[in-house]
């Protein structure tokens, strides 16, 4: 018995025709799976507010993590300075501010070697060795005050003595605050020049309060 010449169909076209079918329908291609793997996510719904973006931290300031910051006891130091410097934390007043602090202090230094010009064993030059023996000191409260001592006894050796008698006298006649110590004036074999400035400045603040020193008026 002989075999049937009647031709299978089979369904699934040949190669070539597929082939030619992706090239002129291109829209045969799949490419819902990729869309989806390259977004990594649903696309919204129309209509739907957009999502919320996460707020940002404000940038930290670099001048805040470098700025030294004052402890306790450097903040309340310029108020001790004003509490405790009294009178003498700043210039001598109604002496010309001009020129900076320089200035005013030779200014000052000039007002010094000018009230004691003529007295023995005294010649200002500085506000340090100058007045090493006392004597500086007692000629200067002498000039305003002449009955309060005889400045002729006085020896430039006895150190104690006159650190003693000026700042005592100053006190006494002048109202001025005894800013030094007769002790450390003596253990120290240059006076400090800041010491001795500070001291002629409350000196000169004290005079002036007195109406010893004349002023001229603003």
């Amino acid at each position: 018995m002989g075999r049937s010449c009647t031709p299978h169909h089979n369904n699934t076209p040949p190669p070539l025709f597929l082939a030619h079918s992706l090239i002129c329908f291109p829209s045969l291609r799949s490419t819902g799976g990729t869309a989806q793997q390259d977004s990594g996510q649903s696309p919204a719904p129309e209509g739907a507010a957009p999502p919320k973006e996460k707020s940002k931290r404000p940038a930290l300031d670099r001048r805040e993590l470098t700025q030294p910051r004052l402890a306790p006891r450097a903040q309340s130091r310029k108020a001790l300075v004003e509490k405790f410097g009294g009178a003498a934390s700043g210039p001598a007043p109604n002496i010309k501010k001009t020129g900076g602090a320089n200035t005013i202090k030779n200014m000052l230094l000039e007002w010094c070697r000018a009230k004691t010009r003529g007295y023995e064993y005294v010649d200002i030059q500085n506000f340090s060795s100058s007045w090493n023996s006392g004597l500086a000191f007692c000629a200067l409260i002498h000039k305003f005050f002449p009955d309060a001592f005889d400045y002729t006894t006085l020896d430039p050796a006895n150190r104690r003595e006159n650190f003693a008698l000026a700042f005592a006298t100053a006190e006494q006649h002048a109202d001025c605050a005894p800013l030094l110590e007769v002790e450390d004036m003596v253990r120290m074999r240059v006076p400090d020049s800041k010491c001795v400035y500070t001291y002629i400045q409350e000196l000169y603040r004290s005079l002036v309060d007195k109406g010893l020193v004349k002023t001229k008026k603003k």
